[in-house]
């Protein structure tokens, strides 16, 4: 069992990415960080490339079994989880090697399928609240925990009303709208747990060259992990707020909802 003076972190979906940046700079800030990854291989190969402070942790947030079995390592290993950073998410289930142009426009209202809409969701939404609420009991059980869900200036719905933002013919009704719905989910929990020991909040790394979209960003992954490692890092940040990088954001990098 972990003693409270250490601080202890899940990243899911960290075998790789913005994960995996978000997962190595945890480390080397003296977090023990669990390596969340659906191949247990790449979770394995992961930690080994960060080295001290990092495990492996077999998990896919999709499957029941998969999170309850994760639950009950970091119970085991640990007693408690400092920080839970809600990384893991998937932009489409198409064919790969689709474009950026490709997706995007399968997703369009008009015509998306209903299939990969509910896919795509039960992933970024359902199945990141479900996993949430899984490792809630463990991180009550920290002195001051944090949640930090990484989302996407995409899902701003004040951005994609604004006729001059740049990035608005992008929102779609599969990957937009999931993360536009994946704020509310979680606002609604900061709300909730205003009075506990948990703080919420959510940040957009920008657009990002990853795997989401074909690595047609125009950011690198170290550029895109700046901002959701200084949230991650951040332990004074207010709860239920939703920040980004400068060209997207706000006063003090706030994006709006």
């Amino acid at each position: 069992m972990g003693t409270k003076e250490t601080k202890v972190a899940l990243v899911t979906g960290a075998n790789t990415g913005i994960g995996f940046q978000i997962a190595k700079v945890l480390a080397e800030n003296n977090y023990v960080v669990y390596i969340g990854s659906r191949d247990s291989a790449k979770g394995e190969k992961a930690a080994l490339e960060i080295g001290r402070n990092a495990r492996a942790l077999q998990l896919d947030i999709t499957d029941s079994l998969s999170v309850e079995a994760a639950v009950a390592q970091i119970q085991k290993e640990q007693g408690y989880l400092s920080l839970l950073v809600n990384n893991a998410g998937i932009s489409n289930i198409g064919k790969n090697g689709q474009s950026m142009e490709e997706i995007l426009n399968s997703q369009r209202a008009s015509k998306a399928s209903i299939e990969e809409m509910k896919a795509v969701w039960n992933t970024n939404v359902f199945s990141t609240l479900a996993v949430t609420q899984r490792f809630l009991p463990l991180l009550r059980s920290a002195d001051n925990a944090r949640i930090v869900v990484v989302s996407s200036a995409l899902g701003s719905m004040t951005l994609n009303a604004d006729v001059t933002h740049p990035y608005r013919a992008h929102f779609d009704v599969v990957y937009g709208a999931s993360k536009a719905a994946l704020n509310a989910v979680f606002l609604s929990l900061a709300i909730e747990l205003e009075q506990t020991n948990i703080k919420v909040n959510m940040v957009s790394p920008g657009f990002t060259a990853t795997a989401l979209n074909n690595f047609q960003g125009t950011d690198t992954v170290e550029e895109g992990s700046r901002e959701p490692i200084r949230v991650a890092l951040s332990e004074d940040l207010p709860s239920g707020i939703f920040t980004g990088p400068g060209d997207f954001s706000q006063r003090q990098n706030v994006i709006p909802w």
